[in-house]
C-alpha cells in the first residue's frame, strides 16, 4: 500500500451514495471495505467491484460492534428515504444512533478519522429560508418522521460529544435531496417515484398542490462534497451543508420528468404526507469556501442520466414477452 493509499470503511456501502462513495475511493487508490446488511442497499450496486483487489464487501449491521482495522470511516449507513425508515420506525432510530456509537467507538479505538452522513431533515419543516448550518431546526419529536429525523439529530450531538470528549476527527456532512442513477425505484423518493411513474405512463402523484420546494443534487456532485469535507484539516468538523442551491417546486419537476421522458403520464394529486417540509434549499456558502465546492451537474443533464438508469432496470426487470 502506497504512502497515500487508506483503508476506508464505508458502513452503508451497498447503497445508493454509498456504491458510488465506494467506486470514488477506489479510483483514487484507497482499499475500501462496503459494510451493508442489505435492507436497502442491493448487491448489483457493488457487483462491479466485486474481484477488484482494493474491494472488500461485508454483510453486518451497525446496530451490533464490528471489530475491524482501518484509517478512516464514512458512516452511511441508514434508510434514507420515508418509505423504508418508516417501516421499521424503532430500527430506523437504533440505526442512527447505535450505529453511530457503534463507528465513533470504533474510530475512537483507531484514532481514525470518521465522517457522519447526515441530512436536511435536521432542520424539519424549516422557518428559515435558504437553510444554514447554523439554524437549530423545527422538528417534530413524535411525528412519523420523527425516527429519522431525530436519530440523525442524535447522531450529530454523539459526533461533537465524542470531538469534545474524546478528541476523535469527526466530519459531519448534512446531506440534502440527492438523485442520480443507483437509487431504489421503490423508494418512495420523488425524483425516482416520477420518472418510474412516466416510463410506465403510469398517473404521477403530487402530494398537495405541488408547490412545495426541493433542492436536486446530482450524485457524483455529492461524492464530491463528501469527498472533499473529508479532505480537510482537523479544525474543519461541520455540520457542513451537502446539496444543491437551484430550488424548484415539485410540480416543476413533475412537468419536466414528463417532458423528458416523453411520457403520456398525467399529474393526480393526494393529500400532503404529515410533517412534510413546504421547502427546502442549502446554503452552501459554508462548502463553497471550505472545500471550493458547488454542483457542477444541471438538472436536466442529471435527469437525463437517471433517466436512461431506469429505463435500462425496467427492461432488465421485465418479463421477456414485455420486452
Amino acid at each position: 500500500m502506497s504512502v497515500t493509499s487508506r483503508r476506508v470503511l464505508v458502513t452503508g456501502g451497498a447503497g445508493f451514495l454509498g456504491s458510488h462513495l465506494c467506486e470514488r475511493l477506489i479510483e483514487a487508490g484507497h482499499d475500501v471495505l462496503c459494510v451493508d446488511n442489505y435492507f436497502t442497499g442491493r448487491r448489483d450496486n457493488v457487483a462491479r467491484l466485486i474481484g477488484n483487489p482494493r474491494f472488500e464487501v461485508m454483510r453486518h449491521d451497525v446496530t451490533f460492534p464490528l471489530y475491524v482495522e482501518v484509517d478512516e470511516i464514512y458512516n452511511l449507513a441508514c434508510p434514507a428515504s420515508p418509505v423504508h425508515y418508516q417501516h421499521d420506525p424503532v430500527q430506523t432510530t437504533k440505526t442512527s444512533v447505535h450505529g453511530a456509537i457503534n463507528m465513533l467507538g470504533l474510530a475512537k479505538r483507531l484514532r481514525a478519522k470518521i465522517l457522519q452522513a447526515s441530512t436536511s431533515e435536521v432542520y424539519g419543516d424549516p422557518v428559515v429560508h435558504p437553510q444554514t448550518e447554523d439554524y437549530w431546526g423545527n422538528v417534530n419529536p413524535i411525528g412519523y418522521r420523527s425516527c429519522y429525523d431525530e436519530g440523525k439529530r442524535c447522531a450529530e450531538t454523539l459526533f461533537f460529544d465524542y470531538y469534545r470528549q474524546h478528541k476523535i476527527r469527526i466530519k459531519v456532512a448534512r446531506i440534502f435531496n440527492t438523485y442520480g442513477p443507483r437509487m431504489h425505484p421503490q423508494d418512495g423518493r420523488v425524483v425516482s417515484n416520477f420518472i418510474m411513474q412516466a416510463l410506465g405512463n403510469e398517473p404521477i402523484t403530487i402530494y398537495g398542490e405541488g408547490t412545495q420546494t426541493r433542492s436536486f443534487c446530482f450524485v457524483s456532485d455529492l461524492i464530491d462534497g463528501l469527498v472533499g469535507l473529508m479532505e480537510t484539516g482537523d479544525e474543519i468538523t461541520g455540520p457542513m451543508n451537502i446539496g444543491n442551491p437551484v430550488e424548484m417546486t415539485i410540480r416543476e419537476l413533475a412537468e419536466a420528468v414528463i417532458e423528458m421522458t416523453g411520457s403520456g403520464s398525467k399529474l393526480v394529486f393526494a393529500p400532503l404526507p404529515s410533517d412534510d417540509p413546504v421547502q427546502r434549499r442549502p446554503d452552501i456558502g459554508f462548502a463553497e469556501r471550505a472545500l471550493g465546492w458547488k454542483p457542477k451537474v444541471g438538472l436536466r443533464d442529471g435527469l437525463m442520466q437517471t433517466i436512461s438508469y431506469f429505463e435500462t432496470l425496467k427492461r432488465d426487470l421485465a418479463p421477456r414477452g414485455e420486452q
